[in-house]
C-alpha cells in the first residue's frame, strides 16, 4: 500500500484537527479496502475566520495471508487392530484478511517420536481427508464430505478435518501410528465454489499503492502453509490359550494309587484357560469351539463357565509361549455352553486385561 495523498492549501499558525481512520475489524480490515485519513485547518487573519484548509490521504489495506492447522483434543486416538475409518481430528483456521481456498494433504511420520507419546512404529492404509460437514465433531462417512481442499474459507473461518485411515490387522498393543496434516493457502474464487484456487503469488519489492500481498504464518518461513501431527495408538487384547486333562474317575478300585488311570471307561476333566495380558484393551465376545477327540463321549451337562486358574510360568516370567497349565477349580463357575455335532461350545463373555478365564468339561474314555 503506498499512501495517496492529496493537500488543498497549507499555512503557518494554524489550529489542525485530524479525524481518525475506522477501527480494524476483529480478524483483520479486509484486504483492498480503503483507509482515508482527513485534515482540518482552521485559522483566522486578523480575528476574522478564514476558509477552512483540507487534506487526505488514502492507502490501500493489503491481503495478510494466514492460517493454522492444529489438533484438536490433545490426546492420541485410541484404535484397535484390524479397525476400519479409524480418525483423527483438526481445527482448520483462515486467519487472513480475505477469502481463501486452503489445500489439505495428510502424510505419514516415518519413525521417530510420536506426538502424545510413544515411538511411531506402524502406517495406516487407506488414507483419506473428510470435513466434518454435519458439524457433529464425530467422523461419519453417511454425512461428511471427502475432500482435498477446503473452498472458499471466509476470515477467520475454522472448519473441522478428520484424517481417516484403517489399522492393520497385525497391529499390536501400543503401535504407534503418527499422522500429519498440511495446509497451504490458495486463492480464493470470489463466492464461487467447487474449484480449488490458483497458488498464491507473494508481493516482491517495495510497497505499491495497489493490494499487496504477504505471507505472515507464525511458523517464520512465510510460506503460507501449516501443518500438525497427530497420532493413533493400538490397545489391543493379547489372547492366549492353555489346556489341561485330569482323570477324575474311573469306574475300577485303586489300590495304593493317588491318581485315576486313563484306562476306558475313565472320565477326564479338560480345563481350557484364557489369559489376557495386563496392559492392553478388553477382549470381548470372547468364543470357546472346542471339537470332542476320538475315542471319547461327551458326558452330557458337564460344561462349567468360570473359576480359577494355576497356571506355572516354566521359570520364564512374561513368556507365555513355556506356561503350563496346572490346576484348575470351577467351584464358582456356573454351567453353560453346548454340546453339537461333536463339538463344545461356551462363550466366556469378556475377558479383561490381566485376568484369566476358563471352562471346564467332561468326557469318558470310549
Amino acid at each position: 500500500m503506498k499512501p495517496m495523498t492529496k493537500l488543498l492549501a497549507s499555512v503557518s499558525g494554524a489550529t489542525f484537527a485530524v479525524l481518525a481512520a475506522s477501527p480494524a475489524l476483529a480478524d483483520g480490515t479486509t484486504a483492498g479496502s480503503s483507509i482515508t485519513n482527513n485534515v482540518t485547518v482552521a485559522y483566522q487573519v486578523g480575528g476574522v475566520s478564514q476558509t477552512d484548509v483540507t487534506a487526505s490521504d488514502t492507502f490501500v489495506v493489503d491481503r495478510k495471508i494466514n492460517l493454522t492447522v492444529a489438533e484438536d483434543g490433545n490426546a492420541t486416538t485410541s484404535v484397535v487392530p484390524n479397525e476400519q475409518d479409524a480418525y483423527t481430528t483438526f481445527l482448520v483456521t483462515n486467519v487472513s484478511n480475505d477469502i481463501i481456498d486452503i489445500r489439505l494433504s495428510a502424510s505419514q511420520l516415518a519413525g521417530g517420536a510420536a506426538t502424545h507419546g510413544g515411538t511411531d512404529t506402524i502406517n495406516v492404509s487407506n488414507v483419506q481427508i473428510y470435513v466434518d460437514t454435519d458439524a457433529s465433531g464425530d467422523f461419519d462417512v453417511a454425512f461428511d464430505t471427502l475432500v482435498t481442499f477446503l473452498d472458499e474459507m471466509a476470515a477467520d473461518e475454522t472448519r473441522r478435518v478428520f484424517i481417516v485411515g484403517d489399522i492393520g490387522a497385525g497391529a499390536t498393543n501400543g503401535d504407534v501410528a503418527g499422522v500429519t496434516l498440511t495446509g497451504t493457502a490458495r486463492e480464493g474464487n470470489n463466492g464461487t465454489t467447487g474449484a480449488e484456487g490458483a497458488a498464491i503469488t507473494a508481493t516482491t519489492g517495495g510497497d505499491t499503492a495497489a493490494e499487496d500481498t504477504v505471507f505472515a504464518d507464525s511458523d517464520g518461513v512465510y510460506d503460507g502453509i501449516a501443518s500438525d501431527d497427530d497420532d493413533y495408538t493400538v490397545a489391543a487384547a493379547s489372547l492366549t490359550a492353555l489346556k489341561s486333562s485330569t482323570v477324575v474317575s474311573a469306574n475300577y478300585p485303586i489300590v495304593g494309587a493317588t491318581d485315576y488311570y486313563a484306562i476306558p471307561g475313565a472320565t477326564v476333566e479338560y480345563c481350557i484357560a484364557v489369559t489376557n495380558a495386563a496392559g492392553g484393551a478388553d477382549a470381548t465376545n470372547v468364543a470357546i469351539s472346542d471339537p470332542l477327540p476320538a475315542n471319547t463321549t461327551f458326558v452330557g451337562s458337564s460344561i462349567v463357565i468360570g473359576g480359577t486358574a494355576t497356571i506355572d510360568d516354566n521359570g520364564t516370567p512374561g513368556n507365555p509361549a513355556d506356561d503350563v497349565l496346572t490346576g484348575c477349580d470351577n467351584s464358582t463357575g456356573v454351567a453353560g455352553g453346548s454340546f453339537g455335532a461333536g463339538t463344545v461350545s461356551a462363550t466366556i463373555g469378556t475377558v479383561s486385561a490381566g485376568t484369566t478365564e476358563i471352562i471346564t468339561f467332561r468326557a469318558t474314555i470310549d
